[in-house]
């Protein structure tokens, strides 16, 4: 069965059967089609609608157009397009309408770029506009759909602002934690430097032990022999080995002097006690002193000879050179053999001072000699002679504090000259 009802104008048909029901709606669709229909549609169109003529004058716009730019009712009737624009597009904007109307075709507008629209009191707002052309018989014309984006564009702005303050957050958060991994591996650093240290410490401190025990017993033992011997030589009136063994104690004596002065020189090294203090000076006349020094030390058949060249008058702190130049002529004396030659060499310069002390001893093997600086090293060869192992590391030290250096060549058996150079 079917009842027809009428309601504004539109006719709905109603069908009820036993297994089916529908509604069917015959005139609304016409109604839309008509002018009627489509001038509602245009009325009440929440976007902002106007049309155009191909020569830019507005010849229809909705109200929500109107509102959107501002405008009473029937204002922008016979305006050109271009009040709408802002006019710093308007000259570019008449440009594109007459090349838009040799090609008509419906599309969106300004792809890729921002669209502004100005309003009648000269404010500007972000629009999105899309066209679609039409003709009559009186002209082609383009109608415009036009949205106010600007809570869009608020949003995309608040996304984009979000997105940079994240950023800046993530950015901070990697820099703190490259920061605290930067501390951890530097507290892991020093923390192997300080183990290492430590280690090397203990390593120096059982050397010592074992050093001191040794060259330190040895005087002792040769000393207190002594000792009761020349209270028996005294008792015996033998003078002459009285004598020989009160030289023994002395040279017992010297030998524990020069071992406690290694140990002070390097502790004032380590404590940064040391310092360069130049003063003008004959350094022939210097040196010959020492070298007068030297041979009280040296047996009856050992010999030294000099060389010197250039200016006698140098700028150098004697105390430093004095004690180098007195480890390298003990060393010198004690790995050279009996009858033993020791040079001398000096040569002043505009570049500064160079002084070599040569010996023909024993030398130092290969192996040895990447160690020969380092503290309480003893060369394999040179293990049965007195010393501590400390005075060529001394030595290096004391050049590096008058800013000088110092070389060594050496052969096992041929002998080793040391150079120490001291830029003017």
């Amino acid at each position: 069965m079917t009842f027809v009802m009428l309601v504004s104008n539109m006719r709905f048909y109603f069908c009820i059967c036993k297994n089916c029901k529908f509604v069917m709606q015959n005139t609304a669709q016409a109604n839309m089609d008509s002018k009627e229909g489509i001038d509602t549609l245009f009325l009440y169109a929440t976007e902002g609608i106007l049309t155009a003529h191909e020569q830019g004058d507005i010849v229809r716009v909705n109200p929500s157009a109107e509102r959107l730019f501002g405008y009473d009712k029937d204002e922008l009737i016979g305006k050109r397009i271009e009040v709408l624009v802002p006019k710093r597009f308007s000259e570019k904007h008449v440009n594109h309408r007459d090349r838009f109307y040799l090609h008509p075709h419906t599309r969106s507008m300004g792809a890729g770029i921002e669209l502004y629209g100005l309003r009648k009191d000269g404010s500007e707002f972000p629009v999105e506009i899309s066209l679609s052309p039409y003709e009559t018989p009186e002209g082609k014309y383009v109608i415009a759909f036009i949205i106010d984006i600007t809570l869009r564009k608020q949003a995309e702005e608040n996304l984009k602002h979000y997105s940079n303050e994240l950023e800046k957050q993530v950015k901070n958060r990697t820099l703190i934690l490259e920061e605290a991994v930067e501390e951890l591996e530097k507290t892991k650093k020093e923390l192997n430097q300080a183990l290492q240290k430590e280690r090397e410490l203990n390593s120096l401190k059982s050397r010592f032990v074992s050093m001191a025990s040794h060259e330190f017993r040895t005087p002792l033992t040769t000393m207190l022999s002594s000792l009761s011997l020349v209270t028996r030589y005294g008792e015996q009136n033998d003078t002459e080995n009285q004598s020989k063994h009160v030289n023994k104690i002395k040279r017992s004596i010297e030998n524990l002097t020069d071992i406690l002065n290694d140990f002070l020189s390097v502790s004032k090294l380590e404590e940064g006690k040391i310092e360069n203090l130049p003063e003008e000076m004959n350094l022939k006349r210097f040196l010959a002193e020492i070298v007068s020094e030297m041979r009280t030390l040296m047996s009856n058949d050992q010999t030294i000879h000099e060389t010197y060249v250039g200016s006698e008058v140098v700028t150098l702190d004697k105390k430093l050179l004095k004690n180098v130049l007195f480890n390298l002529f003990s060393n010198a004396i004690k790995f050279s053999p009996k009858g033993g030659s020791i040079e001398l060499s000096t040569e002043v310069s505009d570049s500064g001072v160079k002084i070599s002390v040569k010996d023909y001893g024993i030398g130092i093997s290969k192996e040895d000699q990447q160690h020969l600086f380092e503290r309480f090293f003893r060369g394999q060869n040179a293990t049965h002679i007195q010393g501590t192992g400390l005075g060529l590391n001394i030595v290096a030290k004391y050049a590096e504090v008058m800013k000088g250096s110092i070389d060594f060549m050496s052969a096992e058996n041929q002998g080793t000259t040391f150079i120490l150079r001291i830029p003017k």
